[in-house]
C-alpha cells in the first residue's frame, strides 16, 4: 500500500508559494486546491486540517 498524506495536527500554509514544481505539501495553493476538492477543511484561525486520508494520485494533481 502506498503512503499517502495525513496529518493529525493543523498544518499551518507558508506565507508565500515558492512556485516550485511540484509544490510542497504546505504551499497555500496545494491546501486551497485540497479543500475544493473536500480533503482538507480550513479553520478561523487559517490553518488546515485534513478530513481524510488523502489518496496519492490526489494529492499528486494538486501539486501539479
Amino acid at each position: 500500500m502506498a503512503k499517502a498524506f495525513k496529518h493529525s495536527k493543523p498544518l499551518k500554509p507558508k506565507k508565500k508559494c515558492c512556485k516550485s514544481k511540484p509544490r510542497c505539501k504546505r504551499c497555500p495553493v496545494v491546501l486551497k486546491r485540497l479543500s475544493q476538492t473536500g480533503f482538507a477543511e480550513r479553520r478561523e484561525d487559517g490553518k488546515y486540517v485534513m478530513i481524510d486520508l488523502v489518496p496519492k494520485r490526489t494529492l499528486k494533481e494538486a501539486r501539479r
